[in-house]
């Protein structure tokens, strides 16, 4: 089979499930995965929405794994038929910031800018995952092995970005075990982060959001619900905490909306996280803020915004002291660790799924995922027969 079905990126608002070249080897230190699972992601609309500088003709999907199908020469650690999930960050593992676990921020497999992925805009010459396969590179640094079989299949895909995001936004936050935390937005990576906060031990979790079905799922988990349309979240959360929280974390990012949902506000989120945290507290911030390299941003609400520039209370940060952590996750610090509490019992990050389809459904559930409608929150795509 010299081709394969893959998620096509069109233009604003649109997708199509063509065939495109298998990828080969190109490289001793490739494999070639089959994919079993990939996954659409929040980030992964920024460019459907048209909002980056995303060309037609991009393989969606960087959230990605798979059983491998063909080895490189320079392989050493996989075999085929290993079962593996991929980070979301390609990465070379030999460069000063891979040495230092800051594999995020690669700065050999994407000349000129900090950090790769596959199938993102400037991220690098790496096709996506939403597709029967996927080339792997670097293939014994950035392919994490999986028990064999099908077992925890929806709980292992989500380590390739989202539970080890979600963990990484409150990581950033300074966060302690008994401390209060706010999470601003319900999406996949909000609902991670509150998650991996109570696994964590917070004594108490709030969740920000207006969507029901992501505050349902945000009551599953066990935070307290803050619905912004009824109401300003800063005030809620400190009458409902009686006082300030500890810390704060931002899962939406740079199309933050009003109450009504009806205008972007693209400093509103890390206003209200200033607002919220006590002095000395600290700030996540994982929520996606475009970079130089994907400006101007089309469909910003503002010439300065599209810029990529954003007002912020810096003074109000200033005076209360506050830390603040922010950028990509650095996946492969967290995802052995999170793949052995997954296989323990002691994490199941697959709650936030809501729907399972075959790649020829993928059209459709970027539609509805964008939309936020029918309950669409984290939707997994299965390329391949299953």
């Amino acid at each position: 089979m010299s081709t394969m079905k893959a998620v096509v990126y069109k233009g604003a608002f649109k997708v199509a499930v063509e065939e495109v070249p298998k990828p080969t080897l190109l490289h001793p230190d490739d494999v070639i995965v089959k994919v079993t699972t990939s996954c659409i992601c929040g980030s992964d609309l920024h460019m459907y929405e048209g909002r980056t500088g995303a060309e037609a003709g991009i393989v969606f999907g960087h959230e990605n794994m798979g059983i491998v199908e063909e080895v490189g020469k320079g392989v050493s650690l996989l075999k085929q038929g290993d079962r593996v999930v991929m980070p979301f960050n390609v990465a070379c593992g030999r460069c000063l910031n891979c040495e230092e676990g800051r594999t995020a921020f690669c700065t050999v497999v994407n000349p000129g800018f900090a950090g790769g992925a596959y199938g993102y805009v400037s991220m690098g010459p790496y096709p996506g995952g939403q597709a029967q396969y996927i080339r792997v590179p670097y293939a014994d640094f950035n392919a994490l092995k999986l028990p064999p079989g099908k077992e925890h299949e929806a709980d292992f895909a989500l380590l390739a970005d989202i539970f080890p995001t979600g963990w990484h936004g409150v990581e950033l936050s300074g966060f302690k075990p008994g401390e209060t935390i706010a999470v601003f937005g319900g999406g996949p990576v909000g609902l991670m982060a509150a998650y991996s906060a109570v696994i964590r031990g917070a004594s108490k979790v709030f969740l920000v959001d207006r969507v029901p079905e992501r505050l349902a799922k945000a009551k599953e988990i066990g935070a307290t619900l803050v619905d912004f349309s009824k109401g300003d979240a800063v005030d809620q959360i400190i009458k409902l905490n009686g006082g300030m929280v500890d810390r704060a974390v931002d899962a939406v990012g740079y199309q933050a909306v009003n109450d009504a949902g009806s205008k972007e506000i693209p400093n509103a989120v890390l206003t209200s996280l200033i607002r919220v945290t006590r002095p000395c507290g600290g700030l996540g911030i994982p929520g996606l803020y475009v970079p130089k390299a994907c400006l101007p941003d089309p469909g910003a609400p503002d010439h300065t915004s599209a810029k990529g520039e954003i007002l912020l209370p810096f003074g109000s940060l200033f005076e209360k002291g506050l830390t603040l952590g922010t950028g990509q996750c650095n996946v492969k610090k967290w995802n052995r660790y999170l793949r052995d509490l997954i296989i323990s019992g002691r994490a199941k990050p697959s709650l936030v799924v809501t729907h399972e389809i075959g790649i020829d459904k993928a059209v459709e559930a970027y539609d509805k995922f964008d939309r936020r409608v029918e309950g669409y929150t984290k939707v997994l795509i299965h390329p391949n027969e299953w």
